[in-house]
């Protein structure tokens, strides 16, 4: 599948969201647990330092996203931390790694110095995928995850140096 990965533009606020809440209604990867609708969408994606589509190229549909956005303030801005979403029927298909090595590298390009994640589910196929890009798993915290079906999982900490 041949996709271009762009800035998210205001035409692209319900579909963004749309594949964004498959992720937080599966409950297995994200934190959140509030869907986004058309008043809280544009809000929440306008506010990241970048948010990015990916879109299928020959019919322009947007096949996954990416948010990123300071993992924290002061003498920690230069660690950033992203987000990532698939469209569910697509996953499998190479999208997430094409977000991520943008994601890389417009991170770079915003300054940031670590791309952090704070928490991925020890469950997550895309920890494979994270390693595979060069990432550094830093520890696990027992627990650190309550998942849809009411277990807690570990979630990892990881790490890029851009």
């Amino acid at each position: 599948m041949e996709i271009r990965i762009t800035e998210i533009k205001a035409d692209d606020m319900a579909k963004a969201a749309a594949i964004w809440n498959q992720v937080v209604e599966d409950g297995v990867a994200f934190p959140q647990t509030e869907l986004l609708d058309k008043e809280s969408a544009s809000p929440f994606f306008t506010s990241q330092s970048f948010t990015a589509v990916a879109r299928e190229q020959s019919s322009g549909q947007i096949v996954g996203l990416y948010i990123l956005h300071p993992n924290n303030v002061g003498r920690c801005g230069h660690i950033c931390n992203a987000s990532f979403a698939v469209k569910k029927e697509l996953r499998g298909l190479h999208i997430g790694e094409a977000l991520i090595r943008h994601c890389l590298v417009t991170a770079k390009e915003l300054g940031f110095r670590i791309l952090q994640f704070n928490a991925v589910v020890k469950s997550n196929p895309a920890l494979f995928l994270y390693k595979k890009l060069g990432f550094i798993e830093l520890g696990t915290i027992p627990g650190g995850f309550l998942s849809q079906n009411g277990r807690y999982e570990d979630i990892v900490l990881m790490y890029h140096l851009l």
